[in-house]
């Protein structure tokens, strides 16, 4: 089928579709915040170690970030609507092993399955909204979905001490994966009925050597970084890290190749170095992401800190999340003024909660944390959407989900950079043992560090919102809200 911008037929069930659709982007962030909470249950019912318990956290977000390019060229492929509903049913599957899992090695390779699976619903959903939606709804669309990673990160860990505390049917952490069944029960049909099929109207044949060759650079990159920190950096780490940028090499010369040939390759070379300012779009996707590190660094802060437990500690994150529920809808406002520029403006805002946390923390005083927390989420909640939907609009939209891939996986990047590189600085400062006093200056060094990624992004989204404003004058076209 033809996208929304070729057909220029508007589908009336465009909005239920969405809702269906956000269900796909909820889902995957979902299951990685309700598990932390999940995970000394699981580790004393199945009496794993800690470094095995680490695995069903680290699988999960391996596995997510391997695939999510593959997912979204999937759907490009063989229809976004038909993609997602195998994705979903595949989440589905491995929640029901991981909720019946006997073992630590059942549950991890449920979890494995679990992030794949993961990979390949998301994409579908951003690239489905490029698609179904006119320029002038764009913007409202790409809002709800940035809210959902605000519900993410505070429906999971709240509704994961809720589950495991209330042992409903004696289920424990099980709960945790099996809540899942019911909602994709629901989510699987609805999708069939509502969502419109779309896909690239020139797809070509699957890459499959190109598959395998990205799959194993970004194994190279994402596992150490994942892995590394925790285990002391060994040598096979550091081999890993070395031969990451040979591999992606060998990858990109094998796409231009394969693209010469007359093939269509997995990431077409020509898309990503024609579109105006993606590259630059995508660098700040990655240091957008650098706020990966700060719900672990704010976590270790709260309990070794403050002395606070894991419930207290969770409930004092609320601010950040509240402010990413409600930061799309102010963004959705802001953009009528600023256009483009409301990334840049988004995370602006995000600097300033960043450095105010870091100046209370060092000043001792934590009640004062609630307010620049609530800014901190205002401004993710503004700034994900708005540089999504710059990131997206550089491609035409038979690449849709190549782009939404590529922009998930850069962010999915930067979050494990962010939580190797801030991670390490932080636990260099505050080692195990240390006492409350190192853990407050660790955490304001954190702040600051994740605040220089953040303006270092605010500057690079905004040279990318001048790229398209001049793509605009080219054209002659009215910008519509980001």
């Amino acid at each position: 089928m033809n996208t929304f911008s070729n057909s220029g037929a508007v589908d009336p069930r465009r909005w239920a579709a969405l809702a269906v659709l956000l269900v796909g982007t909820l889902l995957p962030p979902l299951d990685f915040f309700i598990v932390n909470v999940a995970l000394p249950d699981i580790r004393s019912n199945l009496r794993a170690s800690a470094d095995v318990a680490q695995l069903v956290v680290s699988v999960y977000a391996i596995a997510y970030a391997v695939t999510l390019i593959l997912g979204g060229r999937l759907g490009d492929l063989y229809g976004r609507r038909r993609t997602f509903v195998a994705g979903m049913l595949g989440f589905g599957a491995a929640s029901a092993i991981c909720g019946f899992a006997g073992s630590a090695e059942v549950l991890i390779a449920g979890r494995l399955l679990q992030g794949i699976s993961a990979a390949v619903m998301a994409p579908q959903s951003l690239a489905s909204i490029h698609a179904l939606f006119s320029a002038n709804e764009k913007g409202r669309a790409l809002s709800l979905y940035g809210s959902t990673f605000g519900l993410a990160a505070v429906g999971g860990q709240l509704l994961g001490g809720v589950l495991v505390s209330a042992d409903v049917w004696h289920l424990g952490w099980r709960s945790v994966f099996l809540i899942n069944l019911p909602v994709i029960a629901l989510a699987v049909p609805a999708a069939l009925t509502l969502v419109r099929e779309t896909r690239a109207e020139q797809t070509g044949g699957m890459d499959v050597p190109g598959v395998i060759l990205l799959a194993m650079g970004v194994l190279a990159l994402v596992v150490p970084l994942i892995e590394g920190r925790q285990q002391g950096w060994p040598a096979w780490t550091l081999v890993l890290l070395a031969s990451s940028a040979p591999l992606l090499a060998v990858f990109w010369r094998y796409e231009k190749r394969r693209e010469r040939a007359g093939a269509t390759p997995l990431v077409p070379p020509s898309v990503i170095l024609a579109a105006r300012g993606l590259r630059l779009g995508l660098l700040a996707a990655i240091l957008l992401y650098a706020l990966a590190s700060f719900f672990l660094t704010f976590a270790v802060y709260q309990q070794a800190g403050l002395g606070r437990d894991a419930l207290a500690a969770g409930l004092a994150i609320l601010p950040l999340g509240i402010g990413q529920l409600l930061g799309p809808s102010c963004g959705l406002r802001l953009s009528r003024r600023v256009g483009t520029r409301t990334a840049a403006l988004g995370m602006s805002l995000e600097v300033t909660g960043l450095v105010v946390v870091a100046g209370v923390v060092a000043l001792g005083h934590p009640r004062w944390l609630p307010l620049p927390l609530l800014v901190l989420g205002i401004g993710q909640g503004i700034a994900l959407p708005a540089l999504v939907r710059l990131n997206v609009d550089r491609v035409a939209p038979r690449w849709a989900g190549l782009a939404a891939g590529v922009v998930s996986a850069a962010m999915q990047l930067g979050g494990a950079l962010s939580v190797a590189l801030v991670g390490g600085v932080f636990f260099s400062l505050a080692p195990d043992g240390a006492g409350p006093d190192q853990v407050k200056v660790a955490f304001a060094v954190a702040c600051l560090m994740i605040g220089t990624a953040m303006a270092m992004a605010a500057v690079l989204s905004g040279r990318v919102a001048a790229t398209a404003s001049v793509m605009r004058d080219e054209v002659g076209v009215r910008a519509g809200p980001v």
